[in-house]
């Protein structure tokens, strides 16, 4: 992975803070930097793992680099993640994939701002959006949709295919709805995004 000229950490750091303030743990591993977007103030924690060389073949590699800001979502860009996300402990996160008319192809993964993975999960959607929360120990199969402000509990499977609506809750194996969350949620969501990156302390 590249690093940010403009880095504040020292070597001894176990993070990396790039120019547009995400923190990067060195024990990340981030395969196909240029091709991963960071919109900034997010965490990537030890161990997680983001798969930006696996993209659909021919696909120009024009994105910004982990460390940037999002140039625009060209087509070479496999990962793209807001601000204020927080990345867990052992997370996989790679594109969605699947076979068209006997073609092989992976698909760009979007991330919102304000999201939060557990450790453990491992994320295969072609979208996350805005807000969402996903436990410790789930598997999001490849090309579920997650909308803006849903939570998914900790352990969950979600199907491939999956769309889970706005402001639910899913659990269990395979996920199913088991919850409405308040209107309250967004502004609750995005506080404690906030306050997470402000407090968070490089172990």
């Amino acid at each position: 992975m590249s690093r940010s000229s403009s880095s504040t950490t020292t070597p001894s750091s176990p993070f990396i803070q790039t120019d547009t303030g995400n923190l990067v743990s060195r024990q990340c591993t981030v395969a196909g930097s240029k091709n991963i977007v960071l919109a900034g103030k997010s965490i990537l924690r030890h161990g997680c793992i983001l798969r930006g060389d696996l993209r659909r073949a021919g696909a120009a590699g024009s994105g910004a680099g982990a460390q940037g800001k999002d140039s625009g979502g060209g087509g070479g860009v496999v990962i793209a993640m807001g601000r204020y996300c927080d990345v867990g402990e052992n997370v996989v996160l790679r594109p969605c994939y699947k076979t068209y008319k006997g073609a092989f192809s992976y698909y760009p993964m979007k991330i919102g701002d304000h999201v939060s993975i557990g450790a453990g999960s491992v994320v295969e959607a072609a979208s996350i959006g805005t807000g969402v929360e996903i436990g410790k120990g789930c598997i999001i199969g490849p090309l579920a949709i997650l909308k803006d402000y849903c939570r998914i509990a900790d352990g969950a499977v979600v199907a491939s295919g999956t769309i889970i609506p706005s402001l639910t809750e899913w659990a269990g194996s395979p996920a199913r709805p088991v919850g409405q969350l308040p209107e309250s949620t967004p502004e609750i969501v995005e506080a404690k995004a906030k306050t997470a990156y402000a407090r968070f302390q490089p172990e």
